[in-house]
């Protein structure tokens, strides 16, 4: 192909529009969020607070939120649907164990099967009434009323939900709640419930915050979601003759672990006008196509790129020589096996690709060919696997290319116009 070329501007951040919906319901006054996420897993969100009572206007990426302070939401008259989003489920919960009434909340089939035992176990810590109604630490969870009380939670797992959750709850409790994890995990809760009022501080891999504050509406500029960038900056980067420009996308450094793998393949990436929106680091991001060489990729960096592990193993099988991916065991908890989706689809395209307990190992430089992908309706699968059709033989073919929209509902129409 002529290569890919051209400036797109990417979907708002997801972790950032869910946040602001939670977060400006439960402030005082109006929340206005510009560049919102219009994609399925964010709207479960806005659903699952208009239930309680939250006026949410919602306009493609503007939504206005009026909110009635923290303990301004009522009783919902149904469950609450979180849909397929793991982030809705685990965050709101933690707002959920400081209400005075009782909540049902459930989900897609894929939800019913991801682990909410890690929030049931510091939330019941705190007090909480939270139980798996089929008692496999999965939803459905029914969560009913008690008094919070703070502690000191040592995470088991660097998990922004895990430390959202339980710092959401902690807004509910008497006193000062504090979270640990083994690395620091993405840090959007932490700046943000800042920029709303909240009396919350980081201290290398603790947050600590204090209870009952009053929290205040925010005009919030959503900026570009860095794991719906990654999808254009390796297409960028393998794709013969290829030069793209991704604007306005979030460089948080707990988050974009992406970019610092990039380079150190080889790639051909700047950032360019980096500046400060509503508190997180901004950039535009210019790519090239580049010589690309494998590398090892483990420890502290895996929570800053998990999400985008998909599209890196689509990276190294097309560099030279071998990429070792370790300490990713989370991998195998998301929308589907992350692990063995990525490896068993690799493979079928005709790469050198092995799972292992934590990650996989892929030998780069094999021809690619099309193949019927599996995607096992994960939307990162789907769009990592289209963005190989690039390089390969023939096209993939996709067994659910609608899952997209879970995240990027105009990722096709985009690439489109690259070509």
């Amino acid at each position: 192909m002529t290569g890919l070329r051209g400036e797109i501007i990417v979907p708002g951040d997801k972790s950032i529009s869910h946040r602001g919906v939670m977060f400006g319901a439960i402030a005082e006054g109006i929340t206005e969020l510009t560049g919102f996420l219009n994609g399925a897993d964010c709207r479960s969100t806005i659903g699952c607070f208009r239930k309680m009572g939250i006026d949410i206007t919602h306009d493609n990426d503007h939504v206005i939120i009026k909110g009635k302070g923290l303990n301004g939401l009522s009783k919902p008259d149904t469950i609450l649907d979180v849909g397929n989003s793991g982030t809705t489920t685990r965050l709101i919960s933690g707002i959920l164990a400081g209400q005075n009434f009782e909540t049902t909340l459930n989900g897609d089939e894929s939800i019913q099967t991801r682990p909410m035992g890690r929030i049931i176990k510091p939330l019941t810590a705190m007090g909480s009434d939270i139980a798996s109604i089929k008692d496999n630490d999965c939803a459905p969870l029914i969560i009913r009323p008690s008094k919070l009380n703070p502690i000191e939670y040592n995470s088991p797992v660097s998990s922004a939900q895990v430390k959202s959750c339980v710092l959401l709850a902690g807004l509910y409790a008497d006193g000062v709640t504090k979270v640990t994890e083994p690395v620091l995990s993405r840090n959007h809760t932490e700046l943000m419930l800042k920029g709303f009022g909240a009396d919350i501080t980081s201290i290398n891999k603790t947050t600590t915050v204090v209870g009952g504050p009053k929290l205040f509406g925010q005009k919030i500029q959503v900026p570009g979601d860095i794991s719906s960038a990654a999808y254009f900056i390796v297409a960028g980067l393998i794709t013969p003759n290829s030069e793209i420009l991704i604007k306005n996308v979030n460089t948080n450094p707990t988050r974009a672990g992406i970019i610092k793998v990039a380079q150190e393949m080889g790639g051909k990436l700047e950032l360019l006008n980096e500046r400060v929106v509503s508190g997180e680091p901004v950039a535009d991001i210019l790519v090239k196509t580049s010589e690309l060489h494998g590398i090892s990729i483990g420890g502290e960096i895996i929570p800053t790129l998990i999400d985008e592990i998909p599209i890196i193993a689509v990276m190294a099988a097309c560099a030279n020589g071998k990429t070792v991916i370790s300490d990713a065991a989370e991998l195998k908890v998301k929308e589907s096996n992350r692990i063995d989706t990525v490896v068993n689809n690799l493979k079928a395209m005709g790469a050198d690709a092995v799972a292992t307990e934590d990650g996989m190992i892929i030998s780069g430089g094999n021809d690619l060919k099309g193949t019927r992908i599996v995607t096992k309706s994960d939307h990162r699968i789907a769009m990592s696997f289209t963005i190989a059709s690039l390089v390969s033989a023939n096209d993939n073919i996709l067994d659910d290319s609608d899952c997209v929209v879970i995240s990027y509902p105009d990722f096709y129409k985009t690439l489109e116009n690259l070509k």
